[in-house]
């Protein structure tokens, strides 16, 4: 396979040297320059191709954490949890804060969040990229544009740009809640915003006004700490 393609829409039914299956349309785009296209980087008309690295991964007091870029495999018993007094447990896949998910998960936010009957997992918010969660345990409540859903287990949420929303645990046992969303336009301007709501302070989920700053929005709770594991949080 050659190191550099020089034609200006990449063929990806070529990106593995073999020519594309018969019957099989190719997939043609043109990336932006600099971006990186399935370990390959746009410098004007050509791409540089190489083999993505395995990160680094490091052990804190509070678990193993990547220091550099790549690919890695990590098990969730193993990584760096965040505990949070109203808010239960939270495990940052990609990046405890600004500096971790630009560096390294610039493209997509990752987590798991736990909380017990009554606490919410965050402040009701709306944000400029897509959003997408799966109930992995237990019973929630979704709080979207000012209404109540009631969710039990492997319930799919989607969140399209701009949606208001917040959970919060109910029923009996731990809400567990696997969140996803873009980071593709926070870059660029505002991420979104914190909003006050009736129906989301009855699950102390409203912020206190219409704002952006997470430190108005999260005055009512103590900073998340960093921890280990604990033992038994996660359902088998």
């Amino acid at each position: 396979m050659p190191k550099w393609r020089t034609n200006n829409t990449y063929n990806f039914s070529q990106i593995d040297g073999r020519s594309q299956t018969a019957g099989v349309e190719p997939t043609q785009i043109t990336p932006p320059i600099g971006a990186v296209i399935c370990g390959a980087v746009r410098l004007g008309n050509a791409y540089r191709w190489w083999m993505v690295a395995e990160a680094e991964l490091e052990a804190t007091d509070a678990g193993v954490v990547p220091v550099s870029q790549g690919w890695f495999v990590l098990n969730a018993h193993d990584a760096r949890w965040n505990q949070k007094p109203g808010q239960g447990f939270s495990l940052p896949l990609t990046g405890d804060n600004e500096y971790e998910a630009e560096k390294y998960f610039p493209m997509l936010g990752m987590a798991i969040r736990i909380v017990e009957s009554g606490e919410p997992t965050t402040t009701y918010h709306w944000e400029n990229d897509q959003e997408d969660f799966l109930v992995l345990a237990g019973e929630g409540v979704l709080i979207v544009e000012g209404q109540e859903r009631p969710l039990k287990q492997w319930d799919f949420v989607h969140c399209p740009p701009g949606t208001k929303h917040a959970f919060a645990g109910a029923g009996e046992g731990r809400f567990v809640l696997l969140c996803a969303s873009s980071r593709q336009f926070q870059k660029d301007g505002p991420w979104g915003s914190y909003v006050s709501d009736e129906t989301a302070s009855s699950y102390n989920a409203s912020s206190p006004e219409d704002t952006e700053d997470g430190s108005v929005a999260y005055a009512r709770f103590p900073d998340p700490q960093p921890v280990p594991y604990p033992e038994g949080l996660l359902p088998d």
